[in-house]
């Protein structure tokens, strides 16, 4: 199976399993009536995420890397992943967080106002999660040098 496919029986039956997600949720998104406001939405974020979004998580990413070279080595890693995901989070809830629109409280009966603390909280927990990583890499680069 391997020579054939390329990797292992696990890994084609995950595949399948993703693209039937997906298929499922492309038929749901399209059966709400507005295929072509679907497909300008995706060309748009697609643009988007091309011509803005990956310079600008490469210049961040170079800038980190070169503080890091300046200083502390680990730190570059430390920071970008947190960094990262916080910010794509603040992407993806963006509308939420400054305010949810008329049709999402009328749709849902929510008020949408948790949003701006929750992704201030799951902000916090990635940088302090990356600040014990961070901790527990010092102490075993500690344990390797000995006592001074």
């Amino acid at each position: 199976m391997r020579r054939v496919y390329g990797a292992s029986p696990w890994h084609l039956i995950l595949m399948v399993g993703v693209l039937a997600v997906v298929a499922y949720a492309g038929a749901r998104l399209l059966g709400g009536g507005d295929p072509w406001g679907i497909a300008v939405w995706f060309v748009g974020a697609a643009l988007l995420h091309d011509l803005v979004f990956v310079p600008a998580y490469t210049l961040t990413g170079r800038a980190i890397r070169w503080v890091g070279r300046r200083g502390n080595a680990s730190l570059p890693d430390l920071v970008l992943v947190p960094s990262v995901a916080s910010g794509l989070l603040l992407l993806v809830y963006l509308p939420s967080i400054l305010g949810p629109s008329v049709a999402y409280v009328s749709k849902t009966g929510l008020t949408g106002s948790p949003f701006a603390a929750r992704w201030l909280l799951v902000g916090a927990a990635l940088f302090a999660a990356s600040a014990v990583v961070g901790a527990v890499r010092y102490r075993r680069a500690g344990r390797r040098r000995g006592p001074a």
